[in-house]
């Protein structure tokens, strides 16, 4: 703790390591539930924890607008708005994104993502991070990115269906606010935006894996 110089990288230490300790109760609640027998579901055992620190990540996007990280503002936006949208938009409010198979598959993918993510955040902050850490924060993101954006995907289509059936979010002509929407429409969209947004994400991190565990290596050789 003594490498923390001033109030910002204390402020940011703490937000990692409490967000380490969450994903890793999340993580936690996933895998109990699939090994014990539990009357709730799974999305009732996480719904606040997953609530509190997926939207806890909110504070990111202030983080890299006020320069206190080296984040992108507009790329972290991009990714903090999807998975709020997905908890709040989607799996708040539709019972079969609750109960399907796609929900497992993004908390899986999300809780191992963010733990090795935080974990190395924390440690970086206090130059600690072992070469393991490196390589698993370079390394998983390969089948897990994957992974993530399936379950995501599945969620929002299963929600979809859902409000198509039932119409939940359309509001038809004529009203008091002489206005049209339809919800399961939005969600198309979103759904329809992995294609043009992940595949540059998911290339961009190849090349940083390239460059940060080749630099590693490189480094070693040189020692």
């Amino acid at each position: 703790m003594a490498l923390l110089k001033n109030n910002k990288s204390y402020y940011l230490f703490f937000y990692n390591f409490v967000e380490t300790v969450g994903w890793s109760y999340i993580l936690y609640k996933l895998v109990k539930h699939f090994i014990f027998v539990e009357d709730v579901t799974l999305y009732e055992s996480i719904k606040l924890p997953l609530f509190v620190f997926q939207n806890a990540a909110v504070l990111e996007i202030v983080h890299a607008f006020l320069r206190l990280v080296s984040s992108s503002p507009y790329v972290t936006l991009q990714q903090v708005f999807s998975r709020v949208m997905l908890v709040c938009g989607v799996l708040m409010i539709s019972r079969n994104a609750q109960l399907g198979i796609g929900l497992p598959l993004t908390i899986l993918a999300w809780s191992v993502t963010e733990i090795i993510r935080y974990a190395y955040y924390t440690l970086n902050l206090v130059n600690a991070v072992p070469h393991f850490l490196v390589w698993l924060r370079y390394t998983m993101f390969i089948g897990l990115y994957p992974l993530g954006v399936t379950g995501e995907l599945l969620c929002l289509y299963t929600a979809c269906n859902e409000f198509i059936k039932t119409g939940f979010g359309t509001i038809t002509l004529p009203n008091f606010l002489n206005v049209t929407f339809n919800y399961p429409y939005l969600l198309m969209f979103l759904m329809a935006l992995y294609i043009p947004l992940f595949p540059p994400l998911y290339m961009h991190m190849f090349a940083q894996r390239k460059k940060i565990l080749g630099k590693s290596s490189g480094s070693k050789k040189v020692k």
